[in-house]
């Protein structure tokens, strides 16, 4: 724990879902359906989900913060649990890492979990999502003062969304990830989606929106105009660089001018994993094109104001502008998160955002480094 009283929170941490989490968590009747890691007929390792191949090859780079960043996608001795270092699945050694790091709490979210959808199968996705969400309670139960879960929960049917998130809140889980897609045809601002807008509102807990990642579809919109996926791999650097940016964006745009906080005021979103430098920026080309078009709009103010009011924002360890951003936007709508530990993550991470933050002045550095969170989650 850190030695000052201000809270130092880590807003983007994932965990490294053991390979047997649903052999072992997933109801009896799923089982044979579970997620898993194997080996296929060539030796190489896969990920199957319902027993069909996600990805091939290459797992260690689903994690890998300890490794080398190119040889996790070309050294194919190493496996998914060499990409896993102990704090990813260990609570004692998350604990002492936080400790070494010098942070209080840290938020978790899944890896695998930003990887598999199930659209087509409603009652299976959610019971992937109960079945990590108890390993996940287990994982962070025995050190809650310092691991803050986050509830996995598929928007694919609202009854059984609205269960598990409400059994998730009622024992103590710090807020929900959603991915930033549209589900079965409809923007998550769809009115069928209130309910859990409004659950999420009465606890005063944050939509957490994090990037996810696709592999039979295109989710960035980046990719769809510079790579054909078909035919070639996108450029490792633009896809990192922006691949999440160009979700999120969107996402928030789409929310604000669908006019979902005209419904839910009060509703929280935390933007997780596309930096935030951006966010001024969103801010006045949304506002420009709203005073020319507003009779045309749904909303009564300009989409600034929904911004100001609704969103945080997590910014990637090395982001210089977040001073400015916080003079343009406000101090208390940013926050930081480390990736740990993704491939494109730093073990300096604490080194990095120190660094950042350090043009601020000291009482606006401790709004970021986790005030702004103690605000947020309630801590």
């Amino acid at each position: 724990m850190t030695s000052n009283q201000s809270l130092v929170v880590d807003m983007d941490s994932h965990v490294m879902e053991p390979p047997d989490l649903w052999v072992n968590y997933l109801e009896p009747k799923y089982r044979d359906r579970a997620i898993r890691i194997d080996r296929d007929k060539d030796g190489e390792e896969v990920l199957l989900v319902d027993n069909e191949v996600l990805l091939k090859g290459r797992l260690a780079a689903l994690g890998g913060a300890e490794h080398d960043a190119v040889s996790t996608f070309t050294d194919t001795n190493l496996t998914y649990m060499d990409g896993c270092p102990k704090a990813s699945y260990d609570t004692d050694a998350r604990v002492r890492l936080l400790d070494e790091w010098g942070v209080d709490k840290g938020l978790v979210f899944p890896t695998i979990g930003i990887l598999w959808d199930k659209e087509d199968d409603a009652e299976l996705a959610m019971a992937y999502a109960r079945a990590y969400n108890n390993w996940q309670w287990d994982f962070a139960r025995p050190a809650l003062d310092r691991i803050l879960p986050v509830a996995h929960v598929p928007l694919y049917d609202v009854n059984l969304a609205y269960k598990e998130l409400k059994r998730c809140l009622d024992i103590g889980f710090k807020g929900m990830f959603m991915a930033p897609e549209p589900v079965g045809g409809k923007r998550p601002s769809h009115p069928d989606f209130d309910p859990i807008w409004k659950l999420m509102t009465e606890a005063n807990l944050p939509v957490c929106i994090h990037l996810i990642v696709r592999f039979n579809r295109v989710v960035n919109l980046s990719n769809t105009q510079w790579w054909d996926i078909t035919k070639e791999s996108p450029d490792t650097v633009f896809s990192f660089g922006l691949g999440g940016t160009m979700q999120l964006i969107p996402a928030v745009a789409a929310l604000v001018c669908d006019g979902l906080f005209e419904r839910h005021p009060k509703l929280k979103v935390a933007i997780v994993e596309s930096g935030a430098g951006y966010v001024r920026y969103l801010m006045d080309r949304l506002d420009e094109k709203y005073e020319r078009f507003k009779k045309t709009s749904c909303l009564s103010r300009p989409p600034s104001e929904y911004i100001r009011e609704n969103f945080w924002f997590v910014m990637d360890p090395s982001e210089a502008s977040i001073d400015a951003q916080c003079d343009l936007v406000g101090e208390d709508k940013f926050l930081w998160g480390s990736d740990y530990p993704h491939v494109d993550s730093h073990m300096t991470a604490m080194q990095e955002v120190n660094e950042a933050l350090a043009p601020m002045s000291p009482d606006r550095r401790k709004l970021v480094m986790g005030e702004n969170a103690r605000a947020l989650f309630q801590l």
